[in-house]
C-alpha cells in the first residue's frame, strides 16, 4: 500500500484526536474498570454496537499520553491486507515516535489482525483495539491471544449515564423529592423510546439517524465481512428481530415466516445479528440440556431507540420496551441471566450464578388491572418454588410496593428506580 496514502490518513486521524479531547465527555461506569488496567500490558479489548462510544471511551483512557492512533474504519483505506500492517507501523512510528500506547480503532475491519496486534503484544505496546463484532471475544482472540487480553463490552448509555449527559444529578434521596421524582419520571419517559446512542440524544431527527445506522451494520458489520448473498432476507430477519424485541422465536417460525431456504441459514444470520451486537437471543433456563437447547430463544434488541426508529410508534408495546431495558440493563452487567417458561406462567429473567438461581425478575408495565397483578404475582411463587429462589422482583413503569404471599416477599419498583439501583453486578442477587 502507498506509504504516501498512509501518511497522509494518519496525520489526519491524529489531529481527529482533538475532537474527542475537546468534546464533552461524562465517565461512563465502565471507565473505572479501564483506568485500573492502564498499566497493566494486556491488551484492552472493547467491543460494542458502532456508535455507541468505544472510540471515545478509548480517547478518553488515554487523555494526557503520548499514543498513536489509526482507524482502520476510513474509506479512504478500502481492502486492507495483513501485509499492509506493517506499513502503517512504521508510518506512525515515523509520526509519533516513543509512543507509550497504540490505539487500534475497529480492527477487526483487517482479516488476519489478529497475528499482528499478538506480534504487537509480544514486542511489548501497550494496545487498546477496538470493534464492532463481538467474534473478536470468541475465535479470533481465543485462538491467538488467550491470556494477554482484558475484554470490555460496551452498550449504549445506561439511564443512569443518559441523564448526567443531560445535565441532571440524582442522588439516591431525590426519590424522596417530589420534584426531582417528576423530573427522573420524565426524563425517563425519553430514554424509554429515545435509547442511549450517545450521539443521537440531542438530534431532532433521531430517526434518520437511527435507521442509518441499522443500515451500516447491516451492510458494513455483516454483509461485507460475511460475504452474505441474500442481502434482503438478512434484512428483513434483522427487521423482523427488532419490531419483535422482548418476543419468544424460532428458527423454524422465522424461516417460515420468511420462506429461507433452511433452518441452518436463520440460524447463522441470527448469529451474525448477534455478532454485530444488534440483537441478543435469551435462552431459556432448564434443568435438562436437550430441553435447554431446543425451545425458543427471546429476543432483545441493542437499543430501544432502534426499535423505535423502525417500528411506528402508535404500534409501540411499551411493556416490551421496559422489558428490553431491563434486559439490556442486566446483560450489560455481565449476568448470567435466562428466562423460565412452563405449560401456565414464564418468568422473564433468572439470573444465575454458579450453580445457584440469585434472583428472578418479572416485568410488567402496569399492575393497574387486577387480573394482571396475580398472575404476574402467581408466576413469581410459582417459578420461586420450582427454583428454590426467594429474591422475587417485578419492576413496573411506576408502582411501588411489596406483596408477601406466604413466607415469601415479593418486592415492587418502578424502573426508572431499579435501573439506577447500582453499578455493578455485586446489587443483583
Amino acid at each position: 500500500m502507498d506509504k504516501n496514502l498512509i501518511k497522509q490518513v494518519l496525520l489526519e486521524q491524529k489531529e481527529e484526536i482533538a475532537q474527542f479531547t475537546n468534546a464533552r465527555l461524562i465517565d461512563r461506569e465502565i471507565y473505572i474498570a479501564l483506568k485500573n488496567m492502564a498499566k497493566i500490558k494486556l491488551i484492552k479489548v472493547i467491543m460494542g454496537i458502532r456508535r455507541c462510544g468505544k472510540s471515545t471511551l478509548a480517547h478518553q483512557f488515554l487523555k494526557g499520553e503520548n499514543y498513536g492512533y489509526i482507524n482502520f474504519d476510513d474509506e479512504r483505506l478500502p481492502q486492507i491486507k495483513s501485509k499492509d500492517l506493517n506499513d502503517f507501523l512504521e508510518v506512525l512510528n515515523e509520526i509519533n515516535p516513543n509512543m507509550d500506547y497504540l490505539l487500534l480503532d475497529e480492527i477487526q475491519n483487517v482479516s488476519g489482525w489478529e497475528l499482528f496486534v499478538n506480534r504487537l503484544q509480544r514486542k511489548d505496546y501497550n494496545l487498546i483495539i477496538t470493534g464492532s463484532n463481538s467474534k473478536l471475544l470468541s475465535k479470533e482472540l481465543s485462538t491467538h491471544l488467550v491470556g494477554r487480553y482484558f475484554p470490555i463490552e460496551l452498550f449504549p448509555f445506561s439511564f443512569r449515564e443518559f441523564m448526567v449527559y443531560r445535565g441532571l444529578d440524582v442522588r439516591k434521596n431525590d426519590f424522596f423529592i417530589a420534584e426531582k421524582r417528576a423530573c427522573i419520571k420524565k426524563m425517563f419517559e425519553e430514554y424509554l423510546y429515545a435509547g442511549g446512542v450517545p450521539e443521537v440524544i440531542n438530534l431532532p431527527q433521531k430517526n434518520i439517524y437511527l435507521r442509518e445506522l441499522f443500515n451500516k451494520i447491516i451492510t458494513r458489520d455483516i454483509v461485507s465481512r460475511h460475504g452474505v448473498k441474500y442481502v434482503n432476507d438478512l434484512k428483513e430477519i434483522a427487521l423482523y428481530c427488532v419490531s419483535n424485541c422482548s418476543a419468544k422465536a424460532t428458527y423454524h417460525k422465522v424461516r417460515n415466516i420468511f420462506d429461507v431456504k433452511s433452518v441452518h441459514t436463520v440460524k447463522k444470520y441470527l448469529n451474525y445479528l448477534e455478532e454485530a451486537y444488534l440483537v441478543f437471543q435469551l435462552q431459556p433456563f432448564s434443568f435438562k440440556i436437550k430441553e435447554h437447547i431446543k425451545k425458543a430463544r427471546k429476543i432483545y434488541c441493542i437499543d430501544n431507540g432502534l426499535i423505535s426508529a423502525i417500528v411506528p410508534k402508535t404500534t409501540i408495546d411499551k411493556g416490551r420496551l421496559l422489558e428490553n431495558l431491563v434486559f439490556l440493563r442486566l446483560k450489560g452487567l455481565s449476568l448470567e441471566i435466562y428466562y423460565y417458561s412452563q405449560a401456565d406462567y414464564e418468568i422473564d429473567f433468572v439470573v444465575k450464578e454458579g450453580r445457584a438461581i440469585k434472583q428472578l425478575i418479572q416485568v410488567c408495565y402496569s399492575l393497574s388491572n387486577d387480573d394482571t397483578k396475580k398472575r404476574e404475582l402467581k408466576a413469581l411463587i410459582k417459578a420461586s418454588d420450582k427454583l428454590k429462589c426467594k429474591n422475587l422482583i417485578l419492576i413496573t413503569l411506576d408502582e411501588e410496593g411489596t406483596e408477601k404471599i406466604g413466607s415469601k416477599i415479593i418486592k415492587i419498583i418502578p424502573i426508572y428506580k431499579w435501573l439506577m439501583g447500582g453499578k455493578s453486578r455485586d446489587n443483583f442477587g
